[in-house]
């Protein structure tokens, strides 16, 4: 079973829908700028993937900003559908890392106002689109994956015919300091898979798709879901499990009937992380042995956008898998070598047909998100 990619949508630092983002990940520009949001002299990092959207303009923080970025991400994937302006009915299911927690600093510290209702998603997509079956899962970084299975429960169980899913988050003042006493020394850039990686930068960014049991016949399809296997190893509150990675990407090929030797295209998590990566391309190696998918990632670019980090993936790879084009591993110029063998797209776009491309997201506490996608053919 397979069911119907029909819209997208997605907001980030380097651009303000699925196409610009696509072309920015391609042309190796960066959406990394010094901080503006918060006070700059209070932490040892100054750098931050951040959404230019603030209306005062001088980088003055305000309330609502996560709601802002995902009520357009939405407004993109079903326009791109074309499903009506009210949403009703149709499940809304979103998810995230912190929620709207930014709002809930600025009131507590500056008495910024901020509705306690306004902290979950449902409210504002109530009265952005009439949306009343709503659902936000706070599951960091594979939240969006995590989402993304339980919309295909959803389709398969007959629940419903379509279904909107959606992941969003923007960088907190209390999450930002907390990877600032971690990081003791700040990368200045993200390099995924390399063996100079210091470490991640958060960034912010949402991203949605909508799914439906059957294509309509007068809207385009942008790709189809094969699968999507979640698990949750609880091995630790931070540091992945290989043995719970693995199995999570076993079983979405599995549940898709696809063998490693049929994956064209894996989009890796890819944080930056010493431990992370490692983990990561010590699987990837393990689970491919000689098939050579190509390998790219796009934290290097966007930063870790947490909640929506897996749907943004997933959107880039539905574009590789409609233009036959995959986008570098920006700041790769010496791969770990743990990842031997694997075929990382670094220095330029690699033009290649991509058929079935798979889709990792691995979160806090072992919550481990596989996604196999296909075109649209």
């Amino acid at each position: 079973m397979s069911y119907a990619i029909t819209g997208v949508g997605a907001v980030a630092s380097i651009g303000d829908d699925p196409g610009q983002i696509f072309d920015a990940l391609c042309e190796g520009r960066s959406g990394l700028g010094p901080l503006r949001g918060f006070d700059r002299e209070r932490f040892t990092a100054r750098q931050l993937f951040e959404i230019e959207d603030r209306s005062g303009g001088d980088g003055t923080d305000e309330p609502g900003r996560a709601t802002r970025f995902l009520l357009e991400a939405v407004r993109q994937a079903a326009a791109d559908a074309g499903l009506p302006e009210d949403l009703g009915g149709i499940p809304v299911l979103v998810g995230t890392g912190l929620r709207e927690l930014r709002s809930l600093e600025l009131w507590w510290r500056d008495g910024v106002p901020f509705a306690a209702g306004d902290l979950d998603f449902g409210p504002a997509l109530r009265r952005r689109f009439g949306a009343y079956d709503t659902h936000t899962f706070a599951g960091a970084c594979s939240a969006s994956l995590y989402a993304l299975a339980l919309g295909w429960d959803l389709l398969e169980q007959g629940e419903s015919d379509t279904v909107v899913v959606a992941g969003c988050d923007t960088v907190t003042e209390s999450m930002f300091g907390l990877a600032d006493r971690v990081q003791f020394d700040p990368p200045d850039v993200v390099r995924p898979f390399d063996r100079a990686r210091r470490g991640t930068i958060l960034g912010e960014g949402a991203a949605a798709v909508v799914l439906r049991r059957e294509p309509v016949a007068d809207r385009p399809v942008r790709g189809w879901l094969r699968s999507v296997a979640v698990n949750c190893d609880a091995h630790h509150q931070t540091a992945p499990d290989a043995a719970g990675v693995r199995a999570s990407v076993e079983r979405a090929q599995a549940a898709a009937g696809s063998r490693p030797e049929d994956i064209d295209l894996v989009v890796l998590h890819a944080t930056g992380t010493p431990l992370n990566d490692r983990t990561e391309a010590e699987v990837m190696a393990g689970v491919f042995g000689g098939a050579r998918p190509a390998f790219t990632g796009i934290k290097s670019l966007t930063g870790h956008t947490s909640g929506s980090a897996g749907l943004m993936s997933l959107i880039v790879a539905l574009a590789s898998v409609a233009g036959g084009r995959v986008p570098p591993i920006a700041h790769l110029t010496d791969p770990l070598p743990e990842g031997e063998g694997l075929r990382l797209v670094r220095g330029a776009p690699l033009t290649t047909p991509v058929r079935v491309a798979q889709i990792n997201g691995f979160g806090f506490g072992g919550v481990n998100a596989v996604a196999i996608v296909a075109g649209a053919a």
